[in-house]
């Protein structure tokens, strides 16, 4: 549609809307200049390694070895390996919704069943302890942590985590925590991992991350997992027979974005948390939407299910689909979050963009709302 000349606004971006900053950019052009154009270790560069541990060290006060350390290409490719290489077939992985759309797809693809666990607006979009102890069974693998969460950009607070990290600890799981979104923060609010919690807690997670989100790097492809050794081993003997290894070019950039200057990634985060204290109320604001406030990532997620109803719509889907024809404004059906009462809504674009975009939704309900 942009193609044929509409003017589409479109809300739907998973990425930041920055370029990759200038001094990971020459230390790219630099490494390739230098000749470091050619294979690497399949789990990673042993300085990117180091680069992830001193992170992990600085950030979160936890320590690991080379060997608890996997590169991967992103971190969706690092968690497609771990899927593959700690379950077996029929193995459960319980899911909170609303999820990133790759999770249950994922644990499908290594033959695995995902079991999904409900939240709702009524609970900040969060699950409890208790909720994913009821799930539990004697074929669960693992737990799906992600905070602060695609899609909604809830955090899990120490004592949430805690009380999780008690469960699989009860139950002797894998908590695979994804923290991709960890340096997106708002209203003062810090990162937990959950394992920072207690050796246990350490001893069964999983950190998965990497420079996408944090860095303005989602093209670059570069992600890590952090944990048990002999997991990670499997992870790097698959990769080697897979990938070879992850593109070295990007690889000598990552390590510029972890030792390098920090400023623009608090920039960035600061710009964010702009845009969410402007939008926010206006989406507030518009006729059948109740939209909790994130504390993290760059997303918004409303429950327009009022909305959907008033104006004659049967799905969420439905009424996407008719955003994006009739009011321009191109956003994400909640159905492929596991949360179809609700639609996604990046803000990473401009925020004069967001706003025009807020302004055409709530037009558009208003204009075809039926009582």
């Amino acid at each position: 549609m942009k193609e044929s000349g509409i003017d589409i606004i479109g809300l739907g971006a998973g990425e930041p809307d920055y370029n990759t900053p200038d001094n990971i950019l020459e230390a790219a052009y630099t490494s390739m200049k230098e000749g470091k154009t050619k294979y690497t270790p399949s789990g990673g560069l042993p300085a990117l390694k180091d680069a992830v541990i001193n992170k992990l060290k600085r950030d979160q006060q936890l320590d690991y070895s080379r060997q608890e350390v996997m590169i991967g290409i992103g971190a969706k490719h690092v968690l497609y390996t771990l899927f593959q290489v700690i379950l077996n077939p029929g193995d459960e992985v319980i899911i909170p919704t609303p999820y990133w759309v790759s999770y249950p797809e994922q644990v499908k693809l290594a033959e695995g069943v995902p079991v999904l666990v409900e939240s709702s607006y009524k609970t900040n979009f969060k699950v409890t302890a208790q909720q994913i102890s009821d799930a539990v069974t004697d074929k669960t693998k693992a737990v799906i942590i992600n905070s602060p969460s695609n899609p909604s950009g809830m955090i899990y607070s120490k004592e949430e985590l805690q009380q999780i990290a008690d469960v699989c600890k009860q139950h002797d799981l894998w908590i695979i925590s994804d923290e991709i979104y960890e340096k997106l923060l708002y209203a003062n609010e810090t990162h937990i991992s959950i394992a920072q919690l207690s050796d246990d807690a350490k001893e069964r997670t999983l950190i998965i991350n990497g420079v996408s989100k944090s860095h303005s790097m989602t093209g670059w492809r570069i992600g890590y997992i952090a944990g048990n050794q002999e997991v990670v081993s499997a992870m790097t003997n698959l990769a080697s027979h897979s990938t070879s290894n992850p593109t070295t070019t990007s690889q000598y950039a990552a390590i510029e974005a972890y030792e390098g200057p920090q400023d623009a990634v608090e920039t960035m985060r600061k710009d964010f948390e702009s845009r969410l204290e402007r939008v926010y109320p206006q989406l507030d604001a518009i006729p059948g939407f109740e939209v909790l406030k994130p504390q993290g990532a760059f997303y918004l997620l409303p429950v327009v299910s009022e909305a959907v109803e008033k104006t004659g719509f049967k799905t969420v889907d439905a009424f996407a689909a008719a955003l994006l024809t009739e009011a321009k404004v191109a956003v994400i059906p909640g159905s492929g979050f596991g949360s179809p009462d609700t639609i996604r809504l990046s803000y990473a674009t401009s925020i004069d963009l967001i706003e025009e975009a807020v302004k055409r939704i709530r037009s558009f309900v208003e204009a075809n709302w039926k009582e």
